[in-house]
């Protein structure tokens, strides 16, 4: 997967703590978007448990699952990436 991002509008002094970590993350996929005119192409999954995160699936990564666009659209997903600030970093690395 790529980098996963807490979405809140600002983080907690926790949650700002483990940015540049690497964590698993669970959660049920609440909505999906595809990218294709950003540089990266990336696929964006939204997910929530106990807090809103977004998973990032880069182009080189899209055949690896199928249309994720679409697919864990309800899904209950598990996701290991780096932990980066979304508001920061949109669409990089």
């Amino acid at each position: 997967m790529g980098l996963l991002h807490p979405t809140a509008a600002s983080l907690s002094p926790e949650e700002a703590g483990h940015i540049g970590e690497t964590a698993t993350v669970r959660g049920v996929v609440v909505s999906t978007e595809y990218e294709p005119n950003e540089r990266s192409q990336p696929t964006l999954l939204t997910a929530y448990l106990n807090a809103i995160f977004t998973a990032v699936i880069y182009a080189l990564d899209r055949q690896k699952f199928g249309t994720p666009e679409i697919a864990p659209r309800g899904k209950r997903i598990c996701v290991t990436g780096q932990i980066s600030d979304y508001r920061r970093s949109r669409r990089s690395s």
